[in-house]
């Protein structure tokens, strides 16, 4: 739960245009939803519920913070970057999702380049350096919205095809 009101946080400074501020609620966030779920597994307290409301708030938080990206796009004028933020949400949900039904058949789908931590890193770079906060006259942060939209389309093809190349093989043998 810490994880997700540092988020909300985050969205929330992003929105009053504290970027650098929202990157660091935004990277501890996340640094909390990495260990809460090891955390839980190594103390023995963890739970089928808790590993699935865990990865559900995940998707929230990430898509809040994104929902604050495309807002002050979109207040800015910047309609292709507001639009580009859109695809980062729904590519982020199907790298999930393509992982998620893939162990539901029986496939494990850790492939891909564009996982959570590597969306993490390149966000908060781009909210590290948004909106020339950090250094006059230079702004990061629609660089890094594009790279996470061709990133994340890249990994959900690649999870695609490693999911049928499984599967294919698992039917050839049956």
């Amino acid at each position: 739960m810490t994880g997700l009101v540092l988020n909300l946080a985050a969205a929330v400074l992003i929105l009053e245009g504290m970027f650098v501020a929202g990157a660091f609620a935004f990277i501890i966030g996340s640094i909390m939803d990495t260990l809460d779920g090891r955390y839980s597994r190594m103390s023995g307290k963890g739970t089928q519920f808790g590993a699935f409301l865990d990865s559900t708030l995940d998707r929230i938080e990430e898509g809040v913070v994104l929902g604050a990206v495309c807002w002050h796009f979109a207040d800015d004028g910047n309609a292709a970057v507001a639009a580009a933020c859109l695809l980062v949400v729904l590519g982020s949900l199907m790298v999930s999702y393509t992982r998620a039904r893939a162990e539901a058949l029986g496939v494990e789908c850790k492939v891909g380049i564009a996982t959570r931590p590597v969306r993490v890193v390149i966000l908060s770079a781009g909210l590290m350096f948004a909106d020339g906060e950090l250094i006059s006259d230079f702004d990061l942060l629609p660089a890094a919205i594009w790279v996470m939209v061709a990133l994340t389309a890249f990994t959900v093809l690649q999870r695609v095809w490693h999911v049928r190349g499984k599967l294919r093989a698992i039917d050839a043998e049956a």
